[in-house]
């Protein structure tokens, strides 16, 4: 019979935790929340200094009946929750509801999923901290405050469905500055000048024309002037400096930089990533090895590495690459500003299990986004990269060109990560520069002069947004996914080449907001409150003063706009193409389900342009007809027959113009590269593969 029993958030993690602790411990799973506010009403008793009115989840009722019917056979409680502020919320729930006093120590919190964390977390119980679960409550409660109270004022000033929030409206203001910013660029033109030389032994290299420190001619007449001189004119290096420099590696993953990092090169959005690095934090079942956790805990801001890691990564690279590439001292990477400092970075929970060694265990995206985890923390503990820089100065009539190359002389950590680069080095910086003398003539090969114009700046990414509201203070990294969510799910913006190009619903939402409440969408207003919300964590601030600060002037402005503001209409895109039924201009209009073209007579016209089928040219195996691509209500594309319903056929794979030799039909490819092969889709066929779940992925999701 169990004596103690441990309350985790996920299910996943029950069975490992069962493994570790033996039979006297009963490990139960409250699958994440079991109080919430309300969703019907606001939940929040102003009048009664913000009292929240918790009620228990009610798809949650028989999970709440098991905990409390297991918690009352048993002589000891441990709330083992997530270990950061939500699981500190979430304990301190399931506290109130077992009926535990508020000074038991009941929390156990461990940053890694392995028998030695778990165990000594289990010596170490302490009580609840109630600053961190105030902290999360004001979070709660801010945020239930601008979205019950501003949503509405959205709904009757611009359209119903709309929504507000503290965080996500800051965000979007962000996107729409950047689009204002991209909107009023006046591109300027400019020259630059490139001379190809090449000394006497053939070896040649480029060097760009400079007037003072700036590479850019701004005059037309200038350029072809500097062209005509230097044709004719012989070139002489002037100078050459060789300086020896360093390149540290990158800081072992935190949450946002992992979310950054895992966008811009494996393409996986922040909530991927996190979804991922989720199952890799759980672990999985290894032969040999039980169930074993891969990654430490995957919500952190926190650069700092346990010493137990350092030894193991410095005598890990030391025995694999040598002993020159692990650092004279250990690493210590620099606390961010406004860092909790609760939990590790993100790295390997164990270095006998390289990536490849767990390959075959895992499936690609957790393979992939596990090698960047352990690739980025073991070359944060390797020696720096080091190199020589060349900076190169040539003569010609007068004018002056440079150029600059670098050589690696020792590769250090890159032999893990790769160079890393800040993005603002040229290619021609990277170009291998050949021994050189002053006064050594070089041969002109070819000058050419070329014209460009200055560039807007860039559209927000996933990546470089979640870096902007990281820089900005704005929201914390386990909430940057779900405020991306948000503005995607509200047709706030579009997505274009991978950027977001706010539309016309998100520009009116943002000028409502800022023009009516400066402080929602005021980057600055934003940053600051989280720098409260770290003071209620820290139990330096009272959460109902931070709160009642917020609320009466924002309760003010929210009153003298319901008077002010007037109804605003979102404007339309209106189109080239006239209204087959009464002759006016269509439209493009959004509704909750996404972008579709109307007849600007509404209501009085309601023609709706219906969606012209993409058939394709391959032919149904069943029946014959055309196949087409359509898009599923979950946005996915899938192609199936256009004789549906009298034909079911359907595949989710694009058909591809191999034909199977069997039947005709045209077939599907599966893997890439070596692993390429293409099936028969006709289940008619003798060569018909019936695809697995995991490859078709069935539930659409």
């Amino acid at each position: 019979m169990p004596q103690n029993l441990v309350i985790v958030e996920s299910p996943a993690k029950v069975r490992t935790l069962k493994k570790f602790l033996g039979p006297e411990y009963d490990v139960r799973a409250s699958v994440g929340h079991v109080r919430d506010l309300p969703k019907s009403k606001l939940g929040v008793d102003i009048e009664d200094n913000y009292k929240p009115q918790y009620r228990q989840s009610a798809d949650k009722a028989s999970v709440i009946k098991d905990l409390k019917k297991a918690a009352s056979s048993v002589d000891r409680v441990y709330l083992a929750t997530d270990p950061d502020r939500e699981g500190e919320a979430i304990s301190w729930h399931l506290e109130e509801i077992l009926g535990i006093p508020n000074d038991e120590p009941v929390r156990i919190q461990f940053n890694e999923i392995t028998e030695r964390a778990v165990k000594e977390a289990i010596k170490n119980p302490r009580p609840i901290d109630m600053g961190l679960v105030d902290a999360q409550q004001a979070r709660r409660i801010l945020d239930r405050l601008v979205g019950y109270m501003l949503s509405p004022f959205l709904w009757k000033k611009v359209r119903r469905g709309l929504s507000a929030g503290r965080v996500q409206s800051a965000a979007l203001n962000l996107i729409c500055e950047r689009e204002a910013e991209i909107e009023a660029f006046v591109p300027k033109e400019f020259w630059t000048i490139d001379a190809s030389l090449e000394k006497g032994s053939g070896e040649a290299f480029t060097a760009r024309y400079f007037k003072g420190k700036t590479s850019k001619i701004e005059d037309a007449e200038l350029a072809s002037k500097v062209v005509r001189d230097c044709q004719a004119a012989p070139f002489t290096v002037s100078k050459v400096e060789v300086k020896a420099s360093a390149k540290r590696p990158s800081a072992p993953f935190i949450t946002s930089t992992l979310q950054q990092e895992a966008y811009r090169k494996l393409g996986f959005t922040a909530r991927t990533t996190m979804s991922l690095a989720q199952q890799l934090y759980e672990g999985m079942e290894i032969q040999g090895k039980g169930h074993v956790a891969l990654i430490t805990y995957m919500r952190t801001d926190s650069y700092r590495i346990a010493e137990e890691a350092k030894t193991a990564a410095k005598e890990y690279v030391e025995r694999t690459y040598g002993k020159e590439y692990c650092p004279a001292k250990s690493r210590i990477y620099t606390k961010k500003a406004n860092s909790q400092d609760a939990h590790e970075a993100i790295r390997p929970v164990r270095l006998d299990m390289p990536p490849e060694s767990v390959k075959d265990l895992l499936s690609r995206d957790q393979y992939r986004l596990y090698k960047l985890i352990w690739n980025r923390f073991l070359a944060s503990q390797m020696s720096d990269m080091k190199l020589d820089l060349t900076y190169i100065t040539v003569e010609s009539a007068g004018h002056t060109f440079k150029a600059q190359g670098s050589k690696v002389t020792f590769n250090g950590y890159s032999v893990v990560y790769g160079n890393i680069t800040n993005g603002d080095e040229k290619e021609e910086d990277q170009q291998s520069i050949p021994q050189l003398s002053e006064g050594e003539i070089l041969k002109l090969i070819q000058l050419k002069s070329l014209q460009q114009f200055t560039e807007p700046p860039a559209r927000f990414t996933e990546g470089s947004l979640i870096k902007a509201l990281e820089e900005k203070g704005v929201g914390r990294p386990s909430t940057y996914a779900s405020i991306i969510d948000t503005i995607k799910k509200r047709d706030y913006v579009d997505i274009k080449e991978r950027t977001f190009v706010p539309t016309s619903v998100g520009r009116t939402v943002c000028d409502v907001l800022k023009s009516n409440f400066q402080d929602i969408v005021s980057i600055d207003f934003t940053a600051d409150m989280e720098g409260k919300l770290d003071n209620i964590g820290d139990s330096k601030s009272e959460w109902t003063k931070v709160v009642d600060d917020f609320y009466r002037p924002f309760n003010e402005k929210l009153l003298s706009a319901e008077q002010s503001q007037s109804r605003v209409k979102v404007p339309v895109e209106v189109l080239d193409e006239s209204c087959p039924e009464c002759g006016k201009p269509l439209v493009v209009r959004r509704s909750r389900f996404g972008p579709f073209v109307g007849c600007s007579g509404y209501p009085e016209c309601k023609y709706i342009k219906k969606k012209q089928k993409v058939l394709l040219e391959n032919k149904c195996p069943l029946c014959g007809s055309q196949i087409e691509e359509r898009m599923t209500k979950y946005k996915r594309k899938v192609y199936s027959c256009s004789a549906y319903p009298s034909c079911t056929f359907s595949t989710w794979k694009k058909p591809e113009d191999v034909k199977c030799d069997e039947c005709g039909c045209f077939t599907v490819s599966y893997g890439r590269g070596k692993a390429k092969e293409y099936r028969c889709p006709n289940p008619r066929c003798s060569k018909y593969v019936p695809p697995k779940a995991k490859e078709e992925d069935k539930k659409d999701e």
